[in-house]
């Protein structure tokens, strides 16, 4: 049972990571924030995202 609930907080944590950085990557569009504001754990994703909607930070 214990591997089970290691996976479900696994994927679930993982969701949230996503939305952290979708978050933002909008604030740095919005220019209220910059990559270097960004958390280390984060910043690669948020580079992700803001390359795929091709904006030049």
């Amino acid at each position: 049972m214990s591997r089970l609930r290691e996976l479900l907080l696994k994927f679930l944590l993982r969701k949230e990571v996503q939305t952290m950085a979708v978050v933002y990557a909008t604030l740095i569009i919005k220019g209220k924030k910059t990559l270097e504001q960004v958390p280390g754990k984060l910043r690669e994703e948020v580079e992700d995202i803001l390359e795929t909607l091709e904006v030049n930070v």
